[in-house]
């Protein structure tokens, strides 16, 4: 019963790690003279992925690496179909030529990519395959050319500013802040793994299905608040730019580093979830094709959330 209670207490210690963690680096970096708009393309966007790494770090440390992976696969396919979805609903999110063009066609490659490191090995006719360290350091390569392009472009995003923490906080507190958030991360991060595996085997599921959806979806949170409140305010930018970001930062950063850690065992039925994320990035890209040009409206908001309650029914029939 303890493992269960500290497994939901740990998404609650997840989230308040990380608003803890942008909340206090914010402030250290705004006393170094840092631009919001650096501040919201580094701290803020790694804040609202850091649970994705942390329960990925515990877990690939651990060698529970179906959570690993279920838990970014997952976490990617709700990011589209769920919090898309429920943004769209709340405002059509109009996007730039740039996010059709050059960041949804990106979040493609990322799992295009993944798909090819996960399955080198039994293309070659081997039974099983590995998320190697050299694969892992590829990833981060991938990742850093996203970096540098997320800054080439930060000038032409609208209402960033907005979703930087602004309160003014000493230095001394700031640092707490940053201490404070690290170690709830870390513990919310530990239970929760620990409670996926309990979960795993109490009710028979894999823990594949466990990081697919419950994990999943209690690590995208911070990304549901972000877009939802983005397209409440109608930076509607933001509200895409944030999931497309997140989706690019899970594969090639969450993953990247997990697998420089330890290598990553992966288990071909995974294949089916990679399809699935495959399928939900080129899906967000013809829809800024259908209805109003260069937007998803309320309805493709409505049909992403079907989409998602069938792919979870599935699971739940399949696990």
């Amino acid at each position: 019963m303890l493992t269960y209670f500290l497994f939901l207490l740990g998404f609650v210690l997840l989230i308040k790690g990380a608003d803890f963690l942008v909340d206090g680096a914010s402030a250290i970096a705004r006393r170094f003279n840092i631009s919001d708009l650096v501040i919201g393309l580094t701290v803020v966007a790694f804040g609202t992925s850091t649970p994705e790494l942390f329960v990925n770090i515990v877990a690939s440390a651990r060698g529970n690496t179906d959570i690993a992976i279920g838990n970014v696969l997952g976490s990617n396919i709700s990011n589209v179909f769920l919090i898309l979805g429920i943004s769209a609903i709340i405002y059509p999110l109009s996007v730039s030529k740039g996010t059709v063009w050059k960041e949804i066609p990106f979040s493609l490659l990322a799992v295009i990519t993944l798909g090819l490191m996960a399955n080198d090995q039994v293309i070659d006719g081997d039974s099983s395959s590995l998320l190697t360290r050299i694969d892992g350091l590829v990833l981060l390569a991938f990742f850093t050319i996203f970096l540098y392009y997320s800054f080439s472009i930060a000038k032409a995003i609208e209402g960033l500013d907005e979703h930087v923490p602004a309160k003014a906080t000493s230095f001394v507190k700031s640092i707490l802040l940053v201490i404070a958030g690290l170690i709830g991360l870390t513990l919310g991060g530990k239970w929760i793994v620990d409670g996926a595996v309990t979960l795993a085997k109490s009710f028979g599921m894999s823990e594949s299905l466990v990081g697919l959806t419950i994990v999943a979806v209690g690590t995208s949170l911070p990304e549901l608040a972000t877009s939802a409140m983005a397209a409440y305010k109608k930076n509607v930018d933001i509200a895409v730019g944030n999931v497309v970001g997140s989706n690019i930062f899970n594969i090639f950063f969450v993953l990247g580093i997990s697998a420089t850690i330890k290598p990553l065992p992966f288990q071909t039925k995974s294949n089916l979830d990679i399809a699935v994320v495959t399928v939900s990035s080129l899906l967000l890209f013809l829809f800024m094709f259908t209805g109003k040009k260069r937007s998803l409206d309320r309805w493709e908001g409505i049909v992403s959330l079907f989409l998602y309650g069938g792919y979870i029914a599935f699971l739940i029939i399949k696990g």
